[in-house]
């Protein structure tokens, strides 16, 4: 990883952490990350719905003291933003849950471990630290209450439930890009990997020296399935029945904060928070779900308008400081950033996530500053033009 480290003077976005990663990556895994549902629709309309406002600032205002430090869920960070969780990112970057948490808990901001991830969230909470988890609730009540038993144990304070998987999407982008689930052993996939030495040897080799066949850790009570397993499809199916009631009973079992993330509906937050739940992120899985989907941002008016006493954060699409600023403006209270955190691990490790977050910190003061907003907590509506 020191060659990256040394490229990272070159990398003055979280756009150019996708070119970069495009090179360093091999096919299968860099489509995996990429992927969206279908035709991407979806995963456009995120980045699109950003373009329908316009920024309006003021002038003359003393900047010179910025606040971007924020409150969420009792605890102080120090931006507005947090990593969201993202699946196998142990096969993306050497012990890339790790590096994640670690980058973030030294920037003084959340990381969302995933329930999809190689390492054990035990492993993760102490040596990251994070006190985040998030989960897909297993098929049976009994599943669900030893998994939620497991997270409490390790230490976790805030566990969200991902909503928006009641089946697999389509897979045929990531057949195309080469990605099965399980991985297959190929002479295609061999050659993916040669041609891309860096993270052959950085990664894979050394994931395997180390800790031998990655596991999916975390979806269960106990250690989950090995990457290459056959019956990988069929561990990540079974809950289609899944319903309000399950929720219901995740929210009497558990002691902590419960995030609920995947809504889009205004009805279902309100949902959300009668029976108790205790914040909301809006979110379409980064347009990895259901093609032809609402952005994000889009459905983010309503659902802040829905609910009275909690929360409401967004996910999909965020790439900039200034897409930030609009989802605060429209009522977010707070960012969660997938993709360009994993494109950064791959390609320079735990110095590449504190530099693609201190990126976007940069975005963000810069672009208050222009605005003439001194604290995070003055962004409004007003702020914004409504683009035709």
């Amino acid at each position: 990883m020191g060659n990256g480290v040394k490229q990272l003077k070159k990398i003055g976005n979280l756009q150019d952490f996708e070119r970069v990663a495009h090179k360093h990556l091999p096919r299968p895994l860099f489509g995996y990350v990429a992927n969206s549902a279908e035709e991407g629709k979806t995963q456009l309309a995120n980045r699109q719905a950003f373009d329908r406002y316009a920024l309006r600032p003021r002038a003359l205002v003393d900047v010179s003291a910025i606040s971007i430090e924020t409150e969420l869920l009792g605890q102080r960070y120090s931006a507005p933003f947090g990593i969201a969780p993202m699946g196998i990112s142990a096969l993306t970057a050497y012990r890339g849950d790790l590096v994640q948490a670690r980058a973030a808990a030294k920037a003084k901001l959340p990381m969302i471990l995933s329930g999809s991830s190689l390492i054990p969230l035990e492993t993760v909470q102490k040596d990251g630290p994070t006190d985040w988890f998030q989960a897909y609730l297993p098929g049976t009540l009994a599943e669900i209450e030893a998994m939620l038993a497991r997270v409490e144990r390790a230490g976790y304070r805030n566990l969200v439930i991902t909503v928006d998987y009641a089946v697999p999407p389509n897979g045929d982008n990531n057949r195309r890009s080469g990605f099965s689930s399980p991985l297959r052993p190929s002479l295609r996939l061999a050659w993916d990997g040669i041609i891309r030495p860096r993270w052959l040897f950085g990664t894979f080799l050394r994931t395997l020296y180390h800790h031998g066949i990655p596991h999916f850790e975390n979806n269960y009570a106990q250690r989950g399935i090995a990457v290459i397993s056959k019956n990988v499809t069929r561990d990540f199916s079974g809950r289609t029945h899944l319903d309000w009631s399950y929720l219901e009973r995740v929210r009497a079992l558990w002691p902590g904060k419960l995030i609920v993330k995947g809504i889009l509906h205004p009805e279902d937050a309100r949902r959300v928070e009668a029976l108790g739940g205790d914040a909301i992120i809006v979110s379409n899985h980064g347009g990895r779900q259901l093609d032809s989907g609402v952005a994000a941002l889009d459905a983010l008016p309503d659902i802040v308008q829905a609910v009275e006493h909690i929360p409401v954060m967004v996910d999909s699409g965020f790439r900039r400081g200034t897409d930030v600023i609009k989802a605060l403006a429209l009522g977010a209270n707070f960012v969660f950033i997938g993709r360009p955190i994993n494109y950064a691990a791959a390609y320079a490790g735990e110095a590449g996530v504190t530099h693609a977050l201190n990126l976007l910190r940069e975005e963000v003061v810069r672009d208050l500053a222009l605005m003439g907003v001194t604290d995070i907590g003055q962004l409004a509506p007003e702020h914004l033009v409504a683009r035709p």
